[in-house]
C-alpha cells in the first residue's frame, strides 16, 4: 500500500528554488490543482521578491460542514501555530480563494535544517488547513475529553461537497466514511478494494491498527446524518480510533491518513485498473503472436 505525502511537491519546490535564489528578483504566477479540488495560487513580483503569497482553494463545504469565514473551524489557529511570524494570514484573501498567506522569506531560519523543515510545513499546508477539526478532536482524545459544545455527529470536508463523520467521545471516536465514486468500474474496484482493505485489519502484525468496519448501508452512528450525506454507492468505512492512535508523533499520521482516505482509495482503484489493463494488452499481444505464429506456419 502507497500513502500520500502530506506535502505538495510541487509547492515545495517552488518555494526551495525561491528562497535559493533570493538575490534574483523574478515574478511568479503559478496556479495549480491537486487532489480532492485542492486549488494553488503563487504570486512572487518583481517588486518585492522576498515576499511570496500562497493562496489555496479548498474543496467546496457541503451544508453539514462546519466553515467559520471560508475555514474548517480550529485552521486560523492551527496555522498561527504552525508558522509563526514567518507567515501572515491575510484577510480578506485573494478572490476565489478561501486562504492567502504573505510569506516573508527573510525571516526564514538561518539554520539549514530548520528552514527545510519549515518549507516543508508551509508545502502541507493542506493538510494544515482541512485537519485542523480533525486534530482538535484528536487532541481532546488523547486526553480522554470531549471538545466543549460538540455533542453528537460531526461533519468535515474533504472533497468538494462531500463529508466524513465523526462521532466523539472521551475513551473513542469513530469516523465514517461514504465512499462515492462516478465511473460504474471506479465502484466496483473500490468496493472489492475496501472489503479486502477490512479483512487485512484482522492479520496478526495490524492487531494495534484501529479497528476498521465496511457496510454497504449506513451504520448507526449516521442516523442523524442527512439524507444527501448519505447516498454512497461503495459503502461506509468506519474506523475507530483510541487514545492510544493519537499519542506523541502519531497524531500527525493519523490526521493526514484519516483526512485523505478517501484519495488513498481512489489511488488504489486506479492503479489497479491500470494494472488490470496492461495484463489484457500483454495478453492480447501474445494472442496476436501466437496467431501470426500459427499463419507463418500455415502459409
Amino acid at each position: 500500500m502507497i500513502l500520500l505525502q502530506s506535502h505538495s511537491r510541487f509547492l515545495l519546490q517552488t518555494l526551495l528554488n525561491r528562497v535559493q535564489n533570493l538575490e534574483k528578483a523574478v515574478e511568479l504566477d503559478y496556479h495549480w490543482v491537486e487532489f480532492d479540488d485542492v486549488r494553488y495560487h503563487i504570486l512572487v513580483s518583481m517588486k518585492n521578491p522576498n515576499v511570496l503569497l500562497l493562496s489555496v482553494s479548498l474543496p467546496i463545504p457541503p451544508p453539514e460542514a462546519v466553515f467559520i469565514g471560508g475555514l474548517p473551524f480550529g485552521a486560523i489557529e492551527a496555522l498561527k501555530a504552525a508558522y509563526g511570524v514567518v507567515v501572515q494570514i491575510l484577510d480578506p484573501p485573494r478572490d476565489g480563494f478561501n486562504l492567502t498567506l504573505k510569506l516573508n522569506l527573510g525571516k526564514l531560519p538561518l539554520h539549514e535544517e530548520h528552514r527545510y523543515a519549515l518549507l516543508v510545513k508551509i508545502a502541507s499546508v493542506r493538510e494544515v488547513v482541512l485537519g485542523a477539526p480533525l486534530r482538535v478532536v484528536l487532541k481532546h482524545l488523547s486526553s480522554k475529553t470531549v471538545i466543549p459544545g460538540i455533542d453528537g455527529l460531526l461533519a468535515l470536508v474533504h472533497r468538494s461537497k462531500e463529508s466524513f463523520f465523526l462521532v466523539p467521545q472521551p475513551d473513542k471516536v469513530t469516523v465514517v466514511f461514504p465512499m462515492r465514486f462516478k465511473d460504474s468500474i471506479d465502484i466496483a474496484f473500490a468496493t472489492s478494494f475496501l472489503q479486502e482493505f477490512v479483512e487485512a485489519r484482522h492479520t496478526a502484525g495490524l492487531n494495534n491498527a484501529p479497528p476498521c468496519l465496511w457496510s454497504p448501508n449506513p451504520p448507526l452512528e449516521l442516523k442523524e446524518a442527512p439524507a444527501e450525506a448519505l447516498s454512497a454507492n461503495a459503502g461506509f468505512v468506519s474506523f475507530v480510533i483510541f487514545p492510544r492512535h493519537v499519542e506523541g508523533k502519531k497524531l500527525d499520521r493519523t490526521v493526514w491518513n484519516l483526512s485523505t482516505f478517501h484519495a488513498y482509495v481512489s489511488y488504489h482503484v486506479k492503479c489497479s485498473e491500470g494494472f488490470m489493463h496492461t495484463r489484457m494488452r500483454r495478453r492480447v499481444e501474445s494472442m496476436i503472436q501466437g496467431c501470426t505464429a500459427v499463419l507463418d506456419l500455415n502459409s
